[in-house]
């Protein structure tokens, strides 16, 4: 243990030209950091007085606030924020994607080397043909949960997990977009679509549906809106249901067998990547 403090140690020793350094941690060694009897209580940082006559001036703590603003979306308003530079690549394609330059992130390449946020987009521009022609198929691959599941370990295993993609996803300022809108983005520059927006488009056909299926389907749009595209998983349904219903029992009886209810949450889905949808 002493040896990888010591490691860790000449990592963080700084020098021009050094904007990181990596550590190979292959038993977890790091997780002994929150072990005070292994490393002591964490210590607080000393602030130097710059007025060595006098205390240090103290700041009112930032205190954000308790709802998000009716526009924008953020608990700190961004409405009247500067805007945000971003940075052109223009793809084999000769079309133009833009990302912001100015959150910090790391990216990986397949074989494990640090890359630019640049080369990220070129590589995966690249990789995506392999696993789509079109837009037209990768909105009949993500529209099913398992398809979707596969696209997403196709992606992995091509050396660009899920992860990174929601990192890019930050770059693109597209938070609250479907990880979709990221893929046809940048395979096909279409445009980007937030989930609140996918989500009411859908609600179309929702007439196709009883009451009771309606408001179901509702309460999964509401958590696909809040949470992202995982709540459409078909692992997430019983969860679902119980935060609805309380109990399996009461939405068997609301909405009839657990094999029906399948069917008709991955069935609805497929309204939401309609072109009507978009």
């Amino acid at each position: 243990m002493i040896e990888f403090k010591q490691i860790i140690g000449r990592g963080t020793r700084l020098f021009d030209g050094k904007d990181y350094f990596t550590i190979y941690d292959f038993v977890k060694a790091h997780l002994h950091f929150n072990d005070p009897e292994w490393d002591g209580e964490p210590l607080e940082p000393v602030v130097p007085n710059p007025y060595p006559e006098q205390d240090l001036p103290t700041k009112a703590p930032v205190q954000e606030p308790d709802t998000a603003c009716t526009v924008c979306g953020y608990l700190v308003c961004r409405c009247h924020a500067k805007p945000i530079e971003m940075i052109r690549v223009k793809l084999a394609d000769n079309k133009v994607r833009q990302f912001q330059h100015h959150i910090k992130t790391s990216f990986w390449s397949p074989d494990g080397r640090p890359i630019t946020a640049e080369e990220f987009l070129r590589s995966l521009f690249g990789t995506l043909p392999d696993l789509f022609k079109n837009e037209d198929e990768l909105r009949a691959i993500w529209s099913k949960p398992n398809t979707r599941k596969k696209l997403l370990e196709a992606l992995s295993e091509k050396g660009f997990p899920k992860q990174q993609m929601i990192e890019f996803q930050k770059l693109l300022n597209a938070e609250n977009s479907d990880l979709y809108d990221v893929l046809a983005y940048i395979a096909f520059q279409s445009n980007m679509m937030e989930r609140a927006e996918r989500a009411e488009k859908a609600t179309i056909y929702l007439n196709d549906y009883d009451p009771s299926q309606q408001e179901f389907l509702n309460f999964v749009l509401s958590q696909y809106v809040k949470q992202g595209v995982d709540e459409l998983d078909d692992t997430k349904i019983s969860k679902l249901l119980t935060l609805k219903y309380k109990s399996l029992a009461d939405a068997k009886k609301a909405l009839g067998d657990i094999q029906a209810i399948r069917k008709m949450f991955i069935g609805f889905q497929t309204h939401l990547y309609d072109n009507v949808a978009i």
